[in-house]
């Protein structure tokens, strides 16, 4: 019974943060993000019971007609979201939260051959744009934003927005990521240049004011 639940809050899942699903059947049938979700399910219970090579062999094989690799030993919370899907990759020691949204192209992955636990934590209610690379065995916080193509190497706080490469904090607190709004994020660079082109117009100005002395 549990299953079949687990399946009906991901398909609701869908139905909320996607305009573009209109029912629960056309997501069970047309989203490989559910599909992926699913099977995942069932790879991550035979993982525990020690039938690991066949986990391994249903992952691939849900990772040839989803685009979406998942390693069995993952651990994934419920209500997850992933969209399109295409070149996900989430690698095995990965913990993700409730309520969290992948995009397309998203790695959550390690940095090397270590062992252990090599991959990220991901808190709850966190969204993960399109092409965002997440890499290490850190934690990422609760209401976490990271913007699309930025790369993660270092523990992130609580209700915060990163962008970047490396990804920079560029907001903490005071925005929700319910809105799944991945357009109005801070840009760094462009706060940098900013930042420099003021500093060149005072000094402009003083070097003026100099020749006219």
């Amino acid at each position: 019974m549990g299953f079949f639940r687990d399946t009906k809050e991901d398909i609701n899942a869908v139905l909320l943060k996607d305009p573009a699903a209109r029912n629960a059947f056309e997501v069970l049938l047309c989203y490989p993000g559910v599909w992926a979700i699913i099977w995942h399910r069932l790879n991550h219970w035979l993982y525990k019971k020690n039938l690991k090579l066949l986990a391994r062999i249903l992952s691939q094989f849900v990772r040839f007609i989803t685009g979406i690799e998942i390693h069995p030993g993952a651990t994934i919370g419920k209500r997850c979201f992933i969209d399109h899907g295409m070149s996900i990759v989430i690698g095995e020691t990965s913990e993700i939260g409730d309520d969290v949204t992948i995009y397309q192209g998203v790695t959550l992955g390690g940095t090397g051959k270590d062992t252990g636990k090599r991959h990220p934590t991901i808190g709850n209610r966190v969204v993960i744009s399109t092409g965002a690379k997440v890499l290490g065995p850190f934690k990422v916080g609760n209401d976490v934003k990271i913007g699309a193509g930025s790369v993660v190497l270092k523990e992130i706080p609580n209700n915060c927005t990163v962008v970047g490469i490396p990804g920079a904090i560029v907001k903490h607190g005071g925005q929700s990521t319910e809105d799944m709004n991945q357009i109005d994020m801070p840009d760094p660079i462009a706060v940098e240049m900013e930042c420099l082109r003021r500093r060149i117009v005072m000094l402009e100005n003083k070097l003026r004011d100099f020749d006219r002395k």
